[in-house]
């Protein structure tokens, strides 16, 4: 089975255009106001009008309320819900009460971080393997880091799973090789300043998840 990619954070319609036009099979919209990445629910409607039938959208909460979620999920059309900081117990009431695909993001920084994940089997459909930002970060992901890929050596997955953290144009390829991810998502790695996707980039960067699969 060939990889795919998850473009997150886009809040624009050119890198958001960039993104379909590169067969992305995701993309994504956060909805967090400490982000640099935040989008409204507006915005985040008016761009997901865009995005064909064939790609799924995919919104990005943080310890999110109910009430964010629904509106985000009504205005934005969103086929999956990916979570941060949350429990799997909070994760589980989420799945069941909206219906929708959900992801539990993991931050990994050591080997327990990803013995810790099996609790979210049942709770959620995918895991999303991302790096573990430093104590007291304002954000949960999107700042570059990359965790030890030799983590996932032997690992016995307990559910469907994507790679984050630290991913690029010049690393994917390697990254799908080495781990036998079948989904990357990027974020910064397509990026010419915080918050500022680069068309050109994500256009580089669907190519190489393509060059996989020859």
């Amino acid at each position: 089975m060939p990889a795919t990619a998850k473009i997150c954070g886009l809040s624009t319609p050119d890198t958001l255009d960039a993104a379909t036009a590169g067969n992305a099979s995701h993309v994504g919209f956060v909805f967090f106001a400490p982000s640099p990445r935040n989008v409204g629910v507006a915005e985040a409607a008016w761009l997901a009008a865009r995005v064909p039938a064939t790609i799924a959208r995919v919104g990005v909460f943080v310890d999110p309320d109910d009430a964010l979620i629904d509106e985000a999920m009504a205005a934005a059309r969103l086929d999956a819900v990916q979570l941060h900081r949350v429990t799997p117990a909070r994760a589980a009431a989420i799945r069941t009460r909206t219906g929708a695909e959900t992801w539990a993001a993991v931050a990994v920084r050591t080997r327990a971080d990803l013995d810790a994940a099996v609790a979210f089997r049942g709770a959620a459909d995918r895991l999303l393997y991302d790096a573990k930002t430093p104590d007291g970060a304002a954000l949960p992901g999107g700042m570059g880091l990359r965790f030890d890929w030799s983590l996932l050596d032997g690992f016995a997955h307990a559910m469907p799973w994507a790679l984050s953290g630290g991913l690029d144009a010049g690393n994917v390829a390697e990254a799908i090789g080495r781990t036998g991810a079948r989904l990357v998502d990027v974020s910064s790695g397509v990026e010419s300043a915080p918050g500022v996707k680069d068309a050109s980039r994500i256009t580089a960067f669907l190519r190489a998840v393509r060059s996989d699969r020859a």
